[in-house]
């Protein structure tokens, strides 16, 4: 995980300009945003590399999404055996204990990968032999980890992770309306409001939702309303080269069926805010039948500056669709330029203009279909 988001970003994508005039302007508190919680600088380089052993240096048809989802959870899970203390360099040889033999037999594909099997196998040598089962049990995972059992789970308390975290006040749009910059995302069909209301909800579950260009982890007890998030989001200045970087969301004014005028309110509001914007449709059209929406606010370092984003579970013509509709402030020159160079194209897959494996809005959907019909199966 990279040491620093923004230089490191701004040299894998051509611009020196950048990273020297951010070295010199005292731009300090959004490149404290790089990586995660989980790592402290000495382990950016064998954390990428053991997450690219599981999924970015596979051939493009050997990638599962299923085996970075659990190549991050082995991560995770060990961080938090370790007391949550961040991981240093000293805890590679653990890794590499465990891993070592099957990245050297390139069991992902070729020589330095990991396959699905290779990875619950080095996970249960890492964390014990109750770790292949609870991987892939779904009563036993939440907030990205695995558990012996459902009772330490249901004993986990996942403000823990808060504690670590540079949690700063909410930012969100300051501009007069009219300045601020408005975008919606196609809508991305899901297999229904009930199951996919569920799944939304299920907020420990979030970062089993983990696409590759990022994944939500909510850091509070309870539930949707209120949650705080960490994202840790994956840019790639290079082929092969994931740069993370990570910000915070709180989600505020949750409205649902059950609440008919403060869901109507917030509806209006949003097709308000896009109606004098020719250029972008509304995110939520006149005869959609909306079933729930919220708001994400960013806090203080998010890379998107003073924003909020927003998601719709809505239903027209007989199909169910989530959508996400953001608004933020025109960005500061130093988030601007490294917003053009690599942050535009991972958002705009992320919230669903790419590809499924790219957006989280269609891993929610498979994962949502995945349960509606009582599957485990792998993702395709």
């Amino acid at each position: 995980m990279a040491a620093s988001h923004l230089i490191a970003a701004a040299a894998g994508a051509g611009a020196a300009l950048v990273a020297d005039r951010l070295r010199s302007t005292g731009v300090t508190r959004t490149a404290t945003m790089a990586g995660s919680t989980l790592a402290a600088p000495t382990a950016a380089a064998w954390v990428t590399d053991f997450l690219n052993a599981a999924y970015y240096a596979k051939d493009r048809s050997v990638r599962h999404l299923d085996d970075l989802r659990l190549a991050f959870m082995i991560v995770t899970t060990y961080w938090d055996h370790q007391g949550t203390r961040r991981l240093g360099a000293s805890d590679v040889l653990r890794f590499h204990q465990a891993f070592g033999t099957a990245r050297f037999r390139g069991t992902g594909g070729k020589t330095g990968t990991l396959s699905y099997d290779a990875l619950l196998q080095g996970g249960g040598k890492l964390l014990g032999d109750w770790f292949p089962d609870a991987a892939q049990d779904w009563e036993r995972r939440g907030w990205g980890l695995a558990f012996p059992t459902v009772a330490a789970k249901q004993a986990h308390d996942p403000e823990l992770r808060l504690d670590q975290a540079q949690l700063g006040p909410l930012t969100p749009p300051r501009r007069p309306e009219r300045e601020q910059i408005w975008h919606t995302y196609p809508p991305v069909e899901v297999p229904g409001a009930a199951a996919t209301a569920a799944a939304v909800l299920a907020v420990e579950h979030w970062p089993d939702y983990a696409s590759e260009l990022g994944r939500f982890t909510p850091l509070r007890a309870g539930g949707l309303d209120g949650q705080t998030f960490e994202i840790e989001v994956v840019g790639f200045p290079s082929p092969r080269t994931p740069v993370f970087t990570r910000g915070y969301v709180t989600v505020k004014d949750l409205v649902t069926a059950d609440q008919p005028l403060a869901l109507h309110e917030w509806v209006s509001k949003l097709r308000s805010g896009f109606s004098d914007r020719p250029d972008e449709s509304s995110p939520v059209p006149d005869d959609a039948e909306v079933h729930a929406g919220f708001d994400l606010v960013c806090h203080e370092g998010h890379f998107m500056g003073d924003a909020k984003n927003r998601l719709v579970l809505y239903s027209l013509d007989g199909r169910t669709y989530l959508r996400a509709a953001g608004t933020w402030d025109p960005m500061t020159w130093h988030l601007a330029e490294l917003y053009d160079r690599v942050g535009r194209w991972s958002q705009h897959a992320f919230w669903g203009m790419e590809s499924p494996e790219q957006s989280m809005l269609h891993q929610i959907a498979a994962q949502a279909a995945r349960h509606q019909v009582g599957e485990a199966g792998r993702d395709s």
